[in-house]
Parts: C-alpha cells; sequence; structure tokens
C-alpha cells in the first residue's frame, strides 16, 4: 500500500510550522542549508529548494540576487504565490545573533522583491522554530 501525498493546506503561521516539521522529519542537521517552499494558492508546489553550504547570511549583493529570482518567479507563477523559507543548521535550538541576521537578510530579500514572505523559520537538531520579523527587525543589520 503507497502511502498518502502530502498536501497541506497553508493558511496560518501554525499551518507553515508543522507543514516545515512533518516536511523535513527528524531533527539533526549536520550542514548549515536554506530552504525554499513556493505556495500558491494555499498549497506548497510539491518539491522544496535547498541551498547548501551557506554558513553566513547573505551579504547586500546576494540580497539583491535572491530578490531577482523571487521577483522572476513571482512574475511567472502569478501574484497568488508566497515564499516561506527555512533555515537549517547544526547545533541546539537556541537562537542566535546569525540565526536573526539571517531572517532579517531573507525578509529584506522579499521586501526588495516585493513578494510575499511567510515566517521564516529556524530548524536545529531539536526543533523548528518561527523567527518572525517583529522579534529580527527590531535589532539592527
Amino acid at each position: 500500500m503507497t502511502k498518502p501525498t502530502y498536501e497541506p493546506i497553508i493558511r496560518t503561521q501554525a499551518d507553515l510550522e508543522d507543514a516545515w516539521r512533518h516536511l523535513m522529519g527528524p531533527w539533526g542537521y549536520g550542514r548549515h542549508s536554506l530552504w525554499l517552499m513556493v505556495i500558491l494558492d494555499d498549497k506548497p508546489l510539491p518539491q522544496l529548494t535547498e541551498v547548501e553550504g551557506q554558513v553566513e547570511p547573505l551579504d547586500p549583493d546576494q540580497r539583491r540576487q535572491f530578490a531577482a529570482f523571487l521577483h522572476g518567479l513571482a512574475a511567472d507563477l502569478g501574484p497568488e504565490v508566497r515564499y516561506a523559507m527555512l533555515r537549517t543548521r547544526p547545533g541546539r535550538s537556541r537562537i542566535d545573533d546569525t540565526d536573526r541576521a539571517w531572517a532579517r537578510a531573507l525578509y529584506d530579500a522579499c521586501a526588495l522583491a516585493e513578494v510575499p514572505c511567510e515566517v521564516v523559520h529556524l530548524g536545529t537538531e531539536d526543533r523548528v522554530q518561527p523567527l518572525p520579523p517583529d522579534e529580527v527587525m527590531a535589532v539592527s543589520a
């Protein structure tokens, strides 16, 4: 018997957090990655994009490049597209300054691209947790 396809509906931050937990499986990330989920009409597209090995947050030039990518993708997919991002890294769940800087960089890239961004999440050895903009943007970059 085949396992049913996972097809969540993402309308709230809690829906998104549940989806990340389901999709990422057991914790224990051995490397730094950035995961991009594209959401169209409240449903994630059936694939995630992983960018491996970027330990440091995006610098201003990388932010502009990422914003151009997001903007171009949104132009192709239409006005209902939203983006969700998860940064994964080794270590425990304590949120540090680098995690906050990553979230700020991702929120900034979405603002530059003028595209909707869901709450950025952090995945560590022991949990997936949100990094809401009001908590990370208050600290200067």
